[in-house]
């Protein structure tokens, strides 16, 4: 189930989130929830495995900002490396970095049960 506590177990910073969110824990979880559905996730991994740096940066961008504002940093930490990696259009193997991200969406969709 979808919580504060299970997302601190998790490693999201919960307590900045709640407070990004004016302490109002319905509209928090909310928000994570919306955030866990949005496509953009597969929309990266797409791009960046068709050799896309410049539409993956714009994914991962976007997301590493929604990412933030719920203060998930277990799922943001790889999405920034990426994001990191992808304005400067390095031509490095993201393969570990989507993995990362992919078991730590995958984790905290499992919440959502």
């Amino acid at each position: 189930m979808l919580t504060i506590e299970a997302l601190k177990a998790l490693g999201a910073d919960t307590d900045d989130g709640l407070t990004r969110c004016m302490n109002n824990e319905q509209f928090y979880l909310r928000l994570v929830g919306m955030a866990l559905g949005d496509e953009g996730y597969a929309a990266l991994r797409t791009a960046v495995e068709a050799g896309d740096l410049q539409a993956g940066f714009e994914r991962a961008h976007a997301l590493k900002g929604m990412l933030a504002n719920v203060s998930l940093t277990n799922l943001l930490a790889p999405i920034l490396e990426m994001t990191e990696a992808l304005r400067h259009g390095e031509q490095i193997d993201y393969a570990p970095l989507l993995d990362s991200m992919d078991k730590e969406l995958a984790a905290l969709r499992g919440l959502q049960d």
